[in-house]
């Protein structure tokens, strides 16, 4: 199966709620009550059926105790070998203090791309879009060709048009209230949240 937090949307790091909220969001797209006489209904049984699986993998990492990644495609199957697993662990548990306690007493010399994207990740989550923005930045310099870390600054830069766009609203950067990770339509998103979704859809 591909990775599957790919299939759902979302980054390794994302939290149990931001997993939930993708899912539902797909669950509703892809349901088969909206391909009842569509010649893509095979399609879209196939997507669902992808969608469910992706998420029941998820959860059970995750109640393993192995929810996120290190580094590209590959980094769900190894996140126990990454260097700041604790870390994505604290982050992914809205636990930023503690994540930056570990960051913070890393030596200079060992502060890694990984180390510049997780820092970034702790920006992010505080709604310190600028410092997130940096942090990004050298990760993928230090690593261009991780896709983990080129999402985030992709996301970011998306989120800097949006805004310097005319379409910021208050209090959605620089608040210290944070942002949803790697999304920046997850305002959007929540509405999706507000049906009863289970398994097969809202």
């Amino acid at each position: 199966m591909n990775n599957p937090y790919e299939v759902l949307g979302v980054s390794e790091t994302a939290t149990d709620e931001e997993i939930k909220t993708a899912y539902r969001k797909l669950a509703k797209k892809y349901h088969p009550d909206n391909y009842a006489d569509s010649p893509l209904a095979d399609v879209a049984e196939q997507k669902m059926k992808e969608i469910n699986e992706a998420y029941d993998a998820i959860n059970q990492m995750r109640q393993k105790g192995k929810g996120t990644g290190s580094t590209g495609s590959s980094s769900y199957s190894s996140s126990a070998n990454s260097q700041f697993y604790n870390v994505r662990i604290y982050i992914q548990r809205n636990m930023i203090d503690q994540a930056e306690q570990i960051l913070d007493s890393t030596p200079m010399g060992n502060r890694t791309a990984e180390w510049y994207y997780l820092k970034g990740m702790c920006a992010y989550r505080r709604g310190w879009s600028e410092q997130a923005f940096n942090n990004f930045t050298t990760a993928c310099n230090m690593d261009p060709n991780n896709q983990e870390y080129r999402a985030a600054l992709n996301n970011m830069q998306n989120q800097r048009a949006y805004n310097y766009g005319g379409y910021n609203q208050p209090n959605m950067q620089g608040t210290g209230a944070g942002c949803s990770c790697c999304d920046i339509c997850a305002a959007m998103m929540c509405a999706d949240c507000m049906c009863d979704c289970c398994r097969a859809g809202c």
